[in-house]
């Protein structure tokens, strides 16, 4: 028989309806964030590439500001990539078996290259990973913890993707975690609205671009009342 068909909205609010009173409490900002930039990487938004995808290009047209405004706070601003070094991606382990797609990603491909407008700049960290979450083998959340950041706030792809990995290991490494949901993509909606609702509920706070730059505002003000204390 036939299931039928649920729109996206009404499934949206029947599971928040489930989940209320049980999952969803607010965790907030702390008192130093940093921003992190989750693979914004031509791949997703160059047409007729594999990892295409609308969502992502939507998100990234929508990322300059929120990186403006970390950059004008004095907030450190952290980008991923992710790049595949040896012969068949072998570093990429299972992951690029099962995900073989992934193989794009190698130095020298204009696919992995930093889409415009959210490249890092020259004194912007760059975190190369071959694996969703960005915490995963690298250096990551010991270098935020001596820096004494206390909140990541995400922005990138793909939500279902990188971007959720990423929730969920910086929740486990300590760090409040926030996810901008107007700088974050996926290719198709449901996964994208589903993940974020998983994260809302158990990892962190899916917050509106403009709550994320009055946040960051709020940061900005602290470090500078600080610099004259």
């Amino acid at each position: 028989m036939t299931q039928p068909v649920i729109p996206i909205e009404a499934e949206t609010q029947a599971a928040a309806d489930n989940y209320s009173g049980v999952w969803g409490h607010r965790i907030g900002f702390g008192r130093k964030p940093a921003l992190l930039l989750i693979d914004f990487m031509k791949a997703y938004t160059t047409p007729g590439a594999p990892l295409f995808a609308q969502g992502v290009v939507e998100a990234v047209a929508r990322t300059p500001e929120l990186l403006a405004a970390a950059r004008q706070a004095g907030m450190p601003v952290i980008h991923t990539n992710i790049l595949y070094h040896a012969p068949n991606c072998a570093d990429g382990g299972i992951w690029v078996k099962k995900a073989p797609v992934m193989a794009a990603l190698v130095p020298g491909s204009p696919l992995a290259e930093f889409c415009d407008g959210v490249e890092p700049l020259p004194d912007e960290l760059v975190v190369t990973k071959q694996y969703a979450s960005a915490f995963f083998g690298t250096s990551l959340a010991p270098m935020l913890h001596a820096d004494g950041v206390d909140t990541v706030i995400l922005a990138g792809c793909s939500t279902s993707g990188c971007i959720r990995a990423s929730a969920v290991d910086a929740v486990q490494h300590g760090f409040r975690t926030i996810v901008v949901k107007d700088c974050v993509g996926d290719r198709h909606a449901g996964p994208h609205e589903a993940n974020l609702f998983d994260i809302d509920a158990k990892y962190g706070d899916v917050v509106s671009l403009e709550e994320a730059l009055d946040e960051i505002g709020r940061a900005g003000r602290r470090r500078a009342g600080r610099a004259h204390d």
